[in-house]
C-alpha cells in the first residue's frame, strides 16, 4: 500500500477564480517560470485563501493558460485559481493587484461559473500587434498580401526537441498593415496550434514570402486571447462566466 502523508488532507476547492492580466514594461523579458513565482509569492502576501493539492509535496492550484512567449508583452494573460474558502473576485483583484509589481497588473477577476465549460476551452485564438519601427508601412502591407495569398509558408522553429520545419500560414486567420511615424504596424490573429506560431514565426514567414527584413528589433503585444468566432474575431474568454454571474451559495468573504 502507498504511503500516505501525516495528517488531515488539505481543504477541498470551494471556489474557482479567473483571472485576466497583464505583462508590462520590461517585465515582458521575464520567463513564465519568473512569473509564476511571482504570482505564488503575491498570493501570499494578499492572504489569499489558496486550496492545495494532496500528497507530500502540496502545491497551491494555480493553472495557467497559453503563457506569452518570453520578450512579448501582454494585455490577455490568464490564470484559473482554486480556494479553499470563499471570496469576493473584485477584493481579491484589488489584494492581488497590490501585492504584484509594477507591470503586472490584475485587470480582471470572476468566479468560474458552472456549466459553461473550461477556461483553456475558449482559448483557441490570439491577436498580435507587431510594431516594426524603420520598416515602411506600404512595404509591410505588401508583405502581408504575399503571405495571405501563399497556400503554405514553411519556416524552421526552435522547439524543445531542436529545429522543426512547420507551416506558419495555416496557423494565420488574418493580417493587415498600418503605420504610424517612422514604423509599421502588422496586426495579426493566429489560432492554436502545435507548436504554437508565435510573433517570430509569423515574421520569419513575411521575410520567405517578401524578403522582409526589420533594421531594429520587433516589439510584440498581445491584445487578446480567446475564441475564435466565425467572423475571426477573438471572443473575451472570460464572457460566459459573467453572463452567468455568480452562484454562490453563502457569502463570500474579503480576503
Amino acid at each position: 500500500m502507498a504511503r500516505q502523508p501525516d495528517g488531515p488532507p488539505p481543504p477541498p476547492t470551494v471556489q474557482k477564480l479567473r483571472l485576466r492580466y497583464t505583462k508590462r514594461g520590461p517585465l515582458r523579458f521575464a520567463s513564465h517560470r519568473d512569473l509564476a513565482r511571482a504570482l505564488e509569492r503575491a498570493l501570499r502576501r494578499a492572504q489569499v485563501p489558496m486550496a492545495f493539492s494532496a500528497g507530500f509535496s502540496p502545491h497551491p492550484k494555480i493553472s495557467y493558460m497559453g503563457a506569452a512567449p518570453t520578450g512579448a508583452a501582454s494585455e490577455a494573460e490568464y490564470v484559473e485559481i482554486g480556494l479553499a474558502a470563499r471570496c469576493d473576485p473584485e477584493a481579491v483583484r484589488v489584494a492581488l493587484d497590490a501585492s504584484l509589481p509594477p507591470g503586472i497588473d490584475v485587470l480582471e477577476c470572476v468566479e468560474a461559473a458552472e456549466g459553461t465549460g473550461g477556461l483553456a476551452e475558449r482559448l483557441d485564438g490570439t491577436r498580435w500587434r507587431i510594431d516594426l519601427a524603420g520598416v515602411d508601412p506600404d512595404e509591410l502591407g505588401r508583405a502581408v498580401e504575399a503571405l495571405l495569398a501563399a497556400e503554405v509558408v514553411t519556416v524552421s522553429k526552435r522547439t524543445k526537441n531542436g529545429p522543426r520545419d512547420i507551416d506558419a500560414r495555416a496557423a494565420v486567420v488574418s493580417a493587415a498593415a498600418s503605420g504610424e511615424t517612422g514604423r509599421a504596424i502588422l496586426h495579426v490573429v493566429v489560432r492554436q496550434v502545435t507548436p504554437t506560431v508565435r510573433p517570430d514565426d509569423v515574421l520569419a514567414a513575411l521575410a520567405a514570402v517578401a524578403d522582409l527584413h526589420p533594421p531594429l528589433p520587433p516589439r510584440a503585444v498581445r491584445e487578446a486571447q480567446g475564441r475564435l468566432d466565425d467572423s475571426g474575431e477573438v471572443a473575451d474568454p472570460l464572457g460566459p462566466d459573467r453572463e452567468a454571474g455568480s452562484r454562490c451559495q453563502g457569502e463570500p468573504q474579503p480576503v
